[in-house]
């Protein structure tokens, strides 16, 4: 993959992440919706971590109850 394709992907999971806090803060969850702020902000060094968090907030909601 080159240096400009990773550079669109890691910023489209950052405003992915973003999404998601948002709708996070929407949905009454604001720790989700913070943990989700901080992982994307952490994604501009730590590429793809925002996704991760993501993903493992989805898991821990649909196994966690």
């Amino acid at each position: 993959m080159t240096t400009a394709n990773a550079s669109v992907l890691n910023r489209a999971s950052i405003v992915s992440t973003i999404v998601d806090a948002a709708l996070a803060f929407v949905r009454g969850r604001p720790g989700s919706g913070l943990l989700l702020l901080g992982a994307a902000a952490l994604s501009t060094r730590v590429p793809g971590l925002g996704t991760a968090v993501s993903l493992l907030l989805r898991v821990a909601r649909r196994f966690g109850r």
